[in-house]
């Protein structure tokens, strides 16, 4: 590991701060308006144009400079839609270390989106094909983000796109490629009757217990280990009004490029994890007892078949990427038969997670 946002991270991985009060530091990021949003209602492909200076922006790379944007899409063959709209980088690694083009922030005009397929949202976030070659992995961190919707409401929904990206800043030829946007935070809040924060100071112990420890099991499925309660790295906080105490403060995981199912390339664990590669599995929360956690396994036991179909029933990824993912799946599902292995891993993992982060249940 030799990038120093990595390691910037790595040293705050296991930071346990005790969390003093309720709602300290509250920030609420208002991405969307106050209209139905249907954006992400539909599975199908969503086809659109982006036209802007390409040239500039994969450069700087800026996350604090919009350029303006040209956006088309069409709601029949004939009858196009075009917005003004403006556009920057954003994300960590990706955006410094990685992509050569790295993720997009779709920022909308407030009352520019009425009434079309992006009525409502003010900004969006979309994930594109960083480079070329790697479509792949866009489609499968697409499909991790699919899974997790079966798993619970309490994720966020994807849309997946095929952009065209016009240079405007030169004559060359069009590049047409997947990507998928995000769901918004504030629409996630607002569909699930709670209210987007963060907090100072939260540890995996100031978390609704079986959210954490579904959010836990389900990044061990999908061998991530690129997430963090204490820093937020790569989880949202969600408040739950109508609960109290740890019971209202949910986590909801994203960004899953370095999970062993998606495989990247560059994906790398951190130096401190007990793993070699992605590929192998690492529990990275704290410890329940047998029965906690063998009722979470059971849970994603029971959705196991419905989980390969989100996979096998996708048109846009090749055969055999859809058999490596599947096949990675099975090593985790076949664990749970028989001595139950997957049980002893995630029982011996939790003791491993709580003596790094001095972690103890009270």
């Amino acid at each position: 590991m030799k990038n120093p946002i990595l390691a910037s991270i790595i040293l705050l991985l296991f930071t346990t701060a005790a969390l003093k009060g309720q709602a300290q530091g509250e920030i609420t990021v208002n991405d969307t308006q106050d209209v139905k949003v249907t954006l992400f209602d539909s599975d199908d492909i969503m086809e659109i144009s982006l036209a802007f200076d390409i040239s500039h922006y994969k450069k700087y790379k800026s996350k604090d400079e919009y350029l303006d944007a040209v956006l088309t899409y069409y709601n029949s063959p004939g009858d196009s839609v075009v917005k003004n709209i403006k556009v920057r980088a954003r994300g960590n690694i990706r955006r410094t270390a990685i992509c050569d083009f790295p993720p997009l922030m779709l920022n909308f005009r407030m009352k520019d989106s009425e009434g079309s397929e992006f009525a409502g949202i003010n900004k969006l976030k979309i994930v594109p094909y960083c480079k070329i070659g790697y479509e792949d992995y866009i489609l499968r961190e697409y499909l991790v983000y699919r899974l997790y919707n079966v798993v619970t409401d309490y994720s966020y929904r994807v849309r997946l796109f095929r952009i065209t990206y016009i240079n405007t800043a030169r004559t060359q030829k069009n590049i047409s490629q997947f990507a998928f946007a995000i769901e918004p935070t504030g629409l996630l809040a607002k569909r699930t009757g709670t209210t987007e924060i963060e907090y100072t100071g939260t540890t995996q112990r100031n978390v609704k217990p079986d959210m954490l420890d579904m959010t836990a099991v389900f990044n061990y499925m999908i061998g991530n280990t690129d997430w963090s309660v204490p820093i937020q790295h790569n989880v949202q906080l969600l408040y739950q009004p109508q609960a109290t105490g740890n019971e209202a403060n949910l986590i909801i995981p994203y960004d899953f490029d370095y999970a062993g199912i998606v495989h990247t390339n560059y994906a790398v664990p951190f130096e401190s994890l007990p793993i070699e590669n992605v590929r192998q599995r690492l529990y990275m929360a704290m410890c329940r007892d047998e029965d906690s956690f063998m009722e979470v396994l059971k849970k994603l036991q029971v959705k196991k078949q419905e989980l390969y179909k989100v996979i096998e029933d996708f048109p846009y990824l090749h055969p055999r990427s859809k058999r490596d993912m599947t096949s990675y799946l099975n090593e985790f599902f076949a664990g749970m038969e028989k001595r139950n292995p997957v049980l002893r891993s995630i029982m011996t993992d939790c003791r491993w997670f709580e003596e790094q982060a001095n972690l103890r249940v009270r």
